[in-house]
């Protein structure tokens, strides 16, 4: 077992090594900026006291630093998608583009342990890099609007909420690991891809491609019936979260479907791994 937490140390190693796994972090920080600034326009800012106001609320008490991180983590969704793809579509196809993986199995490791190293690698990417955009969103606002409550209104989920600090401030760190295990599935799919024999782009490609289209027929009234079967129906489940009464059983249920897709993604990359020909 030490042996197992010493591959996965090396192998996180070699993940952060690289330069594009910081990318993410970096864009992120301009993210917010653009946010914060795009948030407090005229019109959007309008928008806002409408929506707080006419529920009977002050609009000063809860457009604040909290309902700003909010914005901040769930505005840019498609980049999110984009950097966990960039990550976990480089993990396999880039080390055998760069030549190393022939090189890690002449060493008597399996193919198995290869693919399960490099999977929780990509979930520790992936649960790091939700707390970093979620904690810097919460800073950045914080420092720029100062702390409130949080007002949450998302009608492709059907959420509208609004707390006072305390309870906002829980909604809102429970809500970040249930965001990190949904886009967990992104880093499943790009895996499973990366174990294809493709280019590290074309697997990233390929991921956000998956991606987007469930995301845009999901979104399209005659598909209503079909939206359980679409895998960003589930990743989405992580919003019911603000909901007054958080419906644990719904939420479990969409969750035991990601997991099914997770399970499903890496097996079929394992397979396509399992059967290639490094030698060639």
């Amino acid at each position: 077992m030490s042996l197992f937490w010493f591959q996965l140390i090396n192998e996180l190693k070699k993940m952060f090594a690289r330069k594009r796994t910081y990318i993410g972090f970096g864009i992120f920080i301009l993210v917010d900026i653009l946010v914060l600034f795009f948030a407090n326009l005229p019109k959007p800012r309008n928008y806002f006291r409408h929506m707080i106001e006419q529920n009977g609320y002050a609009f000063d008490q809860y457009f604040s630093g909290l309902t700003l991180a909010f914005l901040m983590i769930i505005w840019p969704f498609i980049l999110e998608t984009l950097f966990i793809a960039l990550v976990a579509g480089d993990v396999v196809a880039k080390e055998v583009e760069d030549g190393t993986l022939r090189m890690t199995l002449c060493r008597p490791i399996s193919r198995l342990r290869i693919i399960a190293l490099k999977y929780i690698s990509c979930v520790i990417y992936t649960f790091a890099f939700v707390l970093f955009i979620g904690t810097i969103a919460l800073i950045a606002g914080g420092l720029y609007k100062g702390w409130g409550g949080l007002f949450v209104f998302e009608p492709m989920a059907n959420v509208f909420a609004l707390y006072e600090k305390g309870p906002g401030l829980i909604r809102y760190f429970c809500a970040l690991p249930l965001l990190a295990i949904s886009f967990t599935s992104i880093a499943s799919l790009g895996l499973m891809f990366s174990c294809f024999n493709v280019k590290p782009a074309t697997a990233t490609i390929l991921t956000l491609t998956v991606i987007l289209l469930d995301f845009i027929f999901r979104n399209i009234p005659v598909f209503e019936s079909l939206r359980p079967w679409f895998i960003t129906t589930h990743m989405a489940a992580w919003l019911q979260v603000f909901l007054p009464h958080v419906p644990w059983p719904r939420l479990i249920e969409h969750y035991t479907y990601l997991l099914a897709f997770d399970a499903t993604f890496v097996v079929i990359g394992l397979a396509a791994f399992q059967n290639r020909d490094f030698k060639a």
